[in-house]
C-alpha cells in the first residue's frame, strides 16, 4: 500500500476540527458474526503499548460451540514472518441487537471493548474502536488495502471522533501467507 502522509496529515489535521468525542460512539448497523470469522491482518492502528515492536499482526477469530469467539493474536518481527509472541483469548457478543459491540478477554475476568465501527459489505475490511477512542485498529482480510478504500476508510474517522493523524501503518507481507 502506497502511504501519502501529507495527505493523512492534513486529514487528520482538517478533521480535529470536527472530532466528535463527547458523543456515542456509532457501530456497524449489523455483524454477521460467522462471516467475520477467519484471518485479519492489521492495516493500521493507533499505536498502544501492547503491540510496540510489532509487525505483521494478524487476528484469527473462530466460533465456538458455546457462542464464544477464540481470538488469536500473532505479532511478527521485522522480517514479518518470525513469531514474536502470541496471545490467545476469547470474545463475547455484548449487544446483540447488532453483535457489533464486543468484549475480548485476554486476561480474564478483565475484558475489553471491541466495537466494529466500520465494516465493508463483503467484510473485505473492518474498523475497530472502542467508546473512549484510545484505541483503533483498520483490519482487512488480505495483507494490502488498496489506497482508495484506506483513504475512504480515514476519511470518514472524524465523524467517529477519531483523528486519522495519529494513525501508524504495520508493515505486512505483500502476498498471504499460508
Amino acid at each position: 500500500m502506497k502511504v501519502f502522509p501529507a495527505l493523512a496529515g492534513i486529514l487528520g489535521g482538517c478533521g480535529a476540527w470536527f472530532l466528535n468525542t463527547s458523543g456515542t460512539l456509532e457501530t456497524a448497523d449489523y455483524v454477521d458474526v460467522e462471516r467475520y470469522m477467519g484471518t485479519w491482518y492489521e492495516i493500521a492502528k493507533y499505536p498502544n503499548t501492547f503491540q510496540q515492536g510489532c509487525s505483521g499482526v494478524t487476528a484469527e477469530y473462530t466460533l465456538l460451540t458455546d457462542g464464544r469467539v477464540r481470538v488469536v493474536n500473532v505479532c511478527r518481527g521485522d522480517d514479518l514472518t518470525t513469531v514474536k509472541r502470541t496471545i490467545e483469548g476469547f470474545a463475547t457478543v455484548a449487544d446483540r441487537s447488532t453483535n457489533a459491540k464486543l468484549t475480548v478477554y485476554f486476561f480474564f475476568p478483565f475484558g475489553a471493548p471491541y466495537w466494529i465501527i466500520d465494516l465493508d459489505e463483503d467484510y473485505r475490511y473492518a474498523v475497530v474502536g472502542e467508546p473512549s477512542r484510545r484505541f483503533l485498529w483498520i483490519l482487512s482480510r488480505t495483507p494490502v488495502l488498496d489506497d482508495t478504500t484506506y483513504h475512504e476508510i480515514l476519511q470518514r474517522l472524524p465523524e467517529k471522533g477519531y483523528d486519522p493523524a495519529r494513525l501508524v501503518l504495520t508493515p505486512q507481507v505483500a502476498e498471504e501467507r499460508p
